[in-house]
């Protein structure tokens, strides 16, 4: 009964996930199209576009065809009439993902995980088929198998890493629990994997927050280019909302473009073009107005930027040496120099997942080319991960460490010899200790009857009367 209303609940929860993913750009185009087309409006076509923008912003590539009529009133060459938009706007796939993941949690916490994670995916690998079959547009093609596929990967890997977190932390009597007891059983190993993805959960944060703040200040300082462009597209006032609340839902991909700014190798914004901290090479780019934030040119002492992903390993290797010291369990130089390497691992790797799903094509010709590079952005993030990480953790134990060590080492010792004392005391003074003389199997007397202690001395007082 338990493993079914954990799979009811987490099949509600994909429900959910979904439902909200699916009204969130519902709401907004069914405003666009009343105040646009008014009471002519095609609300046949309604639907079938926020399907498809839903499976786009999970990561599935539109296949873009342009009618021949709108070439000729455009201008555009015959050549760009067809061609792939794969850079999705990644707000919609975060939010399936941190949706799973507290679906994964909660089934965990249940102690049915394996039921509750299968039961949500299911769900929604149903829920996005529906809609991959019922959203077909002409202009904007998806593939059937990938709009099926991708969403259902994405709420599975959001709700294994949220169940796992818990199961780790608390068990649950299966594989998960015949690793850690392994792990376990090598007690300086043991806190090795927690104290890897804590401090790259840490190193991420910190990365993911200097991205904040520098695109933050880029907008401050280039908003003038942003509005310049806003104000080149001859938009009216919807159009202008409907430019920027687009841009709103590309705001993670800009802070991973920004991120690899930082890191080193810089992105791409088309064939030939490099925007990096070393240097600018940027042809004509298109008139889209978050691209006003592009800088127009670099010095090469721009580079010290990179300083700042070795700073944000550092301080994740100096706080998760700091819990290891509070948790009472400082670790030779072997073990640390392997948290120092898992952090940088697997900071590449999610650096190399993020690089994956922001790069890409987003129009034709030469743009078929931009976002950062997968290998080059993972190699640079984990490297100077790594290095920041491992200045913390490998660097010799100071001298408050050491002597907090030895404090602690030496209150945990007397406190279990004052414990062994107090009960030997207790069971010399009190009258149902069994002596040489009585007989083994003389009754105790009642517990009412016995000396308790004196509270400071530690000897024994009448007992209380009645």
């Amino acid at each position: 009964m338990q493993r079914l209303l954990v799979a009811l609940l987490a099949a509600f929860d994909a429900a959910i996930a979904a439902a909200v993913g699916l009204a969130v750009l519902l709401a907004p185009l069914t405003l666009l199209w009343t105040l646009a087309f008014g009471a002519t409006a095609d609300w046949g076509a309604l639907w079938p576009l926020t399907g498809t923008l839903w499976a786009f912003g999970h990561g599935v590539p539109l296949d873009i065809t342009i009618a021949n009529a709108a070439l000729v009133a455009v201008g555009v060459p015959a050549a760009a009439a067809t061609f792939t938009v794969s850079v999705a706007p990644l707000a919609l796939l975060v939010f399936t993902l941190l949706f799973a993941a507290r679906s994964g949690a909660r089934a965990a916490n249940a102690g049915s995980w394996v039921t509750g994670v299968l039961s949500g995916t299911v769900v929604f690998a149903a829920i996005a088929a529906g809609v991959a079959l019922t959203s077909r547009l002409d202009a904007a093609k998806t593939s059937l198998l990938l709009a099926i596929l991708l969403p259902a990967a994405v709420y599975l890997a959001g709700a294994v890493c949220g169940a796992v977190r818990v199961v780790w932390e608390d068990g649950d009597g299966g594989p998960i629990d015949a690793i850690h007891d392994r792990l376990d059983a090598w007690t300086e190993w043991t806190p090795v994997p927690a104290a890897i993805v804590r401090g790259a959960a840490f190193a991420l944060v910190a990365v993911l927050g200097v991205s904040a703040a520098a695109l933050a200040l880029l907008t401050l300082f280039r908003g003038g280019e942003v509005v310049a462009l806003f104000q080149a597209a001859r938009v009216d006032v919807l159009g202008a909302v409907v430019i920027t609340l687009a841009q709103f839902l590309y705001l993670p991909t800009l802070l991973v473009w920004t991120a690899s700014w930082i890191a080193g190798p810089g992105f791409a914004v088309g064939v030939g073009t490099a925007v990096s901290p070393a240097g600018t090479q940027l042809g004509v780019v298109p008139g889209i107005p978050v691209l006003g934030l592009l800088p127009e040119n670099s010095s090469i002492w721009m580079l010290i930027v990179v300083l700042l992903p070795v700073a944000a390993g550092a301080v994740a290797g100096w706080a998760v040496r700091s819990r290891l010291v509070w948790e009472g369990t400082p670790l030779r130089m072997l073990p640390r120099a392997v948290i120092a390497v898992g952090m940088g691992a697997v900071t590449a790797g999610v650096a190399a997942l993020a690089a994956l799903l922001t790069s890409g094509s987003i129009g034709p010709g030469r743009l078929a080319e931009t976002g950062p590079s997968v290998g080059a952005f993972a190699l640079a993030l984990g490297g100077e991960v790594l290095l920041g990480a491992a200045i913390l953790l490998l660097s010799p134990r100071n001298r408050d460490e050491l002597a907090e060590e030895r404090t602690d080492r030496w209150v945990a010792e007397m406190t279990a010899s004052d414990l062994g004392d107090l009960i030997g005391d207790a069971a010399s003074s009190s009258p149902s200790a069994v002596s040489a003389d009585s007989p083994a199997d003389a009754a105790p007397l009642p517990f009412a009857e016995t000396a308790p202690l004196d509270d400071v001395t530690g000897e024994g007082r009448p007992p209380a009367p009645r």
